[in-house]
């Protein structure tokens, strides 16, 4: 069996195309969560009136994604949870062949589809592509997509194989590993959150997958606009989070440093370019992780009690090459400009 759990707050016309979308879903045996943020648009009572055959979750106050898909996650009767945005439409036979990568080798806890995006649908979605990587300073990229730029898919990554990470837009993991990682860490609020998880499945041993069979819509920075102060900040403040939280002490303060460098050169950018909420993102993010590194120290002793595999072997699945550097300096806009540098 396999639960489907959507975090959603607000916008029912957005959720309404999903759960009908869903609904024409071929797949033997599944249910549908959807797990409401307290949300203000009386989508609780939508739910309930139009979808009586789903099961509604309804929290208190706004958990963001992490925090919604493991209180969904908590109640879940399948073998497997799929955690899938609430913007999102789907091919009718999306779910087997996530199942069937699964079902392939018990050492695989995460499987993504190949997500294109909802409006022109040969172009790759920012939000994981056909699946995501990330380099050794914690900058995510993806098949498909490098930062602000997107391919258009002509068949060139249909070939099934392991990533870094998968995409919290839509992805399937086995619920006790998801349990014996810690779920997803709701510091994190939304962004990056599944990059996290999936660092901590390696570390534990297992692999992450592509599969490209499976092909999920999407309609980006619905949820959060794009260029938006919050986005800014949850997405630098995220990805420093992992670096300092998850390698190895020395590691983490060397790569922090030069990703500290980087960082300052992205604030100058930004204010080159006046684009103040990435500026002020930039900054905000910084002061929280300045204030708070008790959080900081908590997420490395979870991390420590998960591991069994090294950094340099979990590094091996990594680009060793500064991303921002071959994108902006050397001008590589592709994943397959890079991918001799990032194999």
């Amino acid at each position: 069996m396999v639960s489907i759990i959507i975090p959603h707050w607000n916008g029912i016309d957005v959720l309404s195309e999903c759960l009908e979308s869903l609904k024409k879903t071929r797949y033997s045996d599944f249910e549908i969560i959807v797990v409401d943020n307290a949300s203000s648009d009386g989508s609780a009572r939508w739910i309930k009136d139009n979808h009586p055959d789903i099961v509604l979750v309804e929290n208190e106050e706004n958990y963001g994604y992490a925090g919604g898909c493991n209180r969904g996650a908590a109640i879940a009767k399948g073998d497997y949870v799929v955690f899938l945005n609430n913007d999102t439409v789907h091919d009718q036979h999306w779910l087997e062949p996530l199942i069937s990568r699964m079902e392939s080798d018990r050492n695989i806890a995460a499987v993504q589809p190949k997500i294109l995006n909802y409006f022109q649908r040969d172009l790759f979605d920012y939000a994981g592509g056909a699946g995501g990587h990330m380099d050794i300073f914690c900058f995510p990229f993806t098949r498909g997509r490098m930062f602000l730029d997107q391919e258009v898919d002509k068949s060139q990554y249909d070939t099934a194989e392991t990533c870094f990470w998968a995409s919290g837009t839509a992805m399937v993991v086995r619920k006790d590993e998801f349990n014996k990682a810690g779920r997803f860490d709701e510091i994190f609020f939304a962004h990056m959150e599944e990059i996290d998880l999936c660092w901590r499945f390696h570390a534990m041993g297992f692999q992450v997958w592509s599969e490209p069979k499976s092909v999920v819509f999407h309609k980006n920075a619905v949820s959060l606009p794009m260029y938006s102060h919050q986005k800014y900040y949850l997405n630098h403040r995220n990805s420093q989070l992992m670096l300092f939280g998850n390698y190895s002490f020395p590691l983490s303060l060397y790569l922090g440093f030069i990703r500290f460098i980087l960082e300052w050169i992205a604030c100058g950018y930004a204010i080159f370019k006046l684009d103040w909420n990435h500026v002020t993102g930039i900054l905000r993010a910084f002061g929280w992780l300045i204030f708070h590194p008790h959080r900081i120290w908590q997420r490395r002793k979870q991390f420590k009690r998960l591991r069994q595999v090294k950094d340099k072997d979990i590094m091996k699945r990594m680009a060793k090459t500064a991303i921002v550097l071959e994108y902006y300096l050397k001008g590589k806009r592709t994943y397959s400009d890079i991918l001799s540098r990032a194999a």
